[in-house]
């Protein structure tokens, strides 16, 4: 799959949770290891010759416990419960048949997960039939602004929320962003909640996190561990970029928030990795930075607008970097600007390879689609961009993600595509093939043991360039892969289509 900027829909977050793996559902005691002296005194584990002054000190300044945080911020956490008329939910109804599937749908194995037990609720699937289920959430103002996942209150007729002292209020959706899986909903009736506020700092890996929330209806339930990874992708769209924890979190816990030490929400507890359907001690949360964004966004409109390029990219892999003469394989290189788009009024090209935003280095395709979502539509942009072997510096306005997107991210998973006689081609012009169009040679022939099938080269795909030229015959694709090998390059990039895609692949020459 490709990344694409700015790109679609990205569904409600799968749980990362192996099927038919029995074996990795087993749950081992966990025990504690006491070091204890033996007869005499003479135990080679005495705790004391282990222990000098400076560590004794830094051990009496540690927190005995975190009961004090807890008073503090357990006030402001909510639960969450929702209804849905099914009868009147179409996409409830397909929830349904999916249910009644042999396979799960993401949706299904996240329900399950967080607060809709067997696929929302648990219950028998009638004909017509209210569906419930509960998640968490918690309030950022002390007007009633509350924060929770789009999943919880996606599609809800209705949403009940109980506060710390037992009190249940309705509160309604102000907005929902699927791409994030945030939503913000609001209490009325009260203009004094106790609330929470977001993490100014990034969360670092080692540090505690306390999360609370309303694991299998359990509500004001407290749990703590360390963050234990950052920027993690777990493959639900071009905007990954969760903070993992080990924080115990189940179903029901979806929504709510995860504390620094300072009683700050460093991230919103939205997904768990579960062979068992249980917490295994690996929870994803969304950052504070991110939320921070998307919430203020959805109380000033109730909904969502980012930025938008309009390229498809992918990772610039070290082949790539090699063919383009990149010292290092870093930045997105563009596959196909889509006409009338901010990068294509621009003058971005397919084979430009995008190393930078107002300065700041890009990562990759996933890093450069999540930095251009936090811009503001109509933002100007500065982009390095590395072109036909030259660095420049192109300023653009960028435009408005369309609701549909304008492609869909693949995750850098590519149909790749190469080719020349020697590399185990035969190759036709296309205007000589029916339906190739009039650009490019044709792929006729693909030898099993070449490296372009090793590449994934099929026949049929169509070759538009070579190392950054158009080549129109079999002789203008001889004599650009001649000047390649000439160059000293250990790769060729080629520009290849498929069906209606365009994608770069580097080959490697024999």
């Amino acid at each position: 799959m490709s990344d694409h900027v700015n790109s679609g829909t990205i569904k409600s977050h799968t749980i990362l949770r192996p099927r038919r793996l029995a074996l990795l559902g087993t749950v081992a005691a966990l025990g504690v290891a006491v070091l204890a002296a033996a007869p005499g005194g003479h135990s080679p584990f005495n705790t004391a010759s282990f222990i000098g002054p400076a560590q004794a000190a830094e051990t009496a300044q540690t927190p005995p416990g975190f009961g004090d945080l807890v008073a503090k911020v357990k006030p402001a956490v909510i639960s969450v419960r929702v209804k849905i008329d099914q009868d009147n939910d179409k996409s409830a109804m397909l929830q349904q048949n999916r249910m009644q599937s042999d396979e799960d749908s993401p949706f299904d194995q996240l329900s399950r997960q967080f607060g809709f037990p067997n696929g929302m609720d648990g219950m028998p699937r009638q004909r017509h039939q209210v569906i419930t289920g509960e998640g968490s959430g918690f309030f950022i103002s002390a007007d009633g602004y509350a924060v929770t996942n789009n999943h919880v209150v996606d599609h809800a007729e209705s949403v009940q929320v109980t506060t710390d002292d037992g009190t249940i209020y309705t509160a309604k959706v102000v907005g929902t962003d699927p791409k994030t899986d945030l939503a913000l909903i609001k209490v009325e009736g009260k203009k004094d909640f106790p609330f929470v506020k977001f993490s100014d700092q990034k969360a670092r890996i080692g540090d505690w996190v306390v999360a609370v929330g309303n694991p299998f209806g359990l509500g004001g339930t407290v749990t703590a561990g360390i963050v234990s990874a950052s920027g993690r992708d777990i493959g639900n769209g071009p905007y990954d970029d969760f903070i993992q924890i080990d924080a115990p979190i189940n179903k029901g816990n979806s929504g709510g928030p995860a504390f620094d030490m300072n009683g700050n929400v460093i991230g919103v507890n939205t997904a768990i990795f579960s062979p068992s359907g249980g917490s295994v001690g690996i929870g994803f949360d969304i950052p504070a930075s991110t939320a921070k964004l998307v919430v203020a966004q959805l109380k000033d409109k109730g909904a969502v607008t980012r930025g938008w390029l309009g390229v498809q990219v992918q990772p610039v892999t070290s082949d790539i970097a090699d063919s383009l003469g990149l010292k290092e394989a870093r930045g997105a290189i563009v596959d196909n600007p889509q006409g009338g788009s901010p990068a294509a009024k621009a003058g971005i090209e397919a084979g430009d390879v995008i190393t930078a935003v107002n300065g700041t280095a890009v990562k990759d395709s996933r890093d450069l689609a999540r930095t251009i979502a936090t811009l503001a539509p109509g933002s100007s942009v500065k982009l390095d961009v590395f072109h036909k072997g030259e660095s420049k510096t192109v300023t653009l306005a960028l435009g408005e993600l369309p609701n549909q997107g304008q492609a869909k991210a693949d995750g850098g998973k590519a149909q790749q595509s190469t080719g020349t006689p020697h590399l185990g081609l035969s190759l036709a012009p296309a205007s000589d093939v029916q339906g190739a169009g009039q650009k490019g040679v044709v792929v006729t022939g693909v030898d099993p043991q070449g490296p372009s099938a090793q590449h994934g080269i099929q026949t049929g795909d169509v070759i538009l360039n070579v190392g950054g030229k158009a080549v129109a015959n079999v002789g203008d694709f001889r004599s650009e892969l001649a000047q390649v090998k000439s160059s000293g390059k250990n790769s060729v990039l080629l520009q290849v289509k498929r069906a209606e895609a365009t994608r770069f692949v580097a080959v490697p020459l024999a």
